[in-house]
């Protein structure tokens, strides 16, 4: 499939790219050889062949979710730059 000028400039507009005359023209040869390739992809008999959802039969393993308590409140704390008795101090982010 043959990607004219247009096509690049709208495609770019949308990307918000600025592009210069050289890299439209290396853009409308890639973008071409792209669409030739899925091209050649959709010409690929897939009748009988169940789509996939994973590239791979390995199953995630999850592990059980433990409460654990690695440091304490104070602790925690106590590495704060700017904190009371119970809570961190942030800087106010909205008005």
């Amino acid at each position: 499939m043959k990607i004219d000028k247009d096509t690049v400039d709208k495609i770019a507009h949308l990307a918000r790219l600025e592009v210069t005359d050289t890299e439209r023209e290396e853009l409308m040869g890639d973008m071409g050889k792209i669409l030739d390739f899925m091209a050649k992809l959709n010409e690929v008999d897939t009748t009988g062949v169940e789509p996939l959802v994973y590239m791979t039969d390995t199953v995630n393993n999850f592990r059980e979710d433990v409460l654990k308590q690695e440091i304490t409140h104070e602790e925690a704390l106590s590495n704060a730059p700017k904190h009371d008795a119970d809570y961190f101090k942030v800087a106010k982010v909205i008005g």
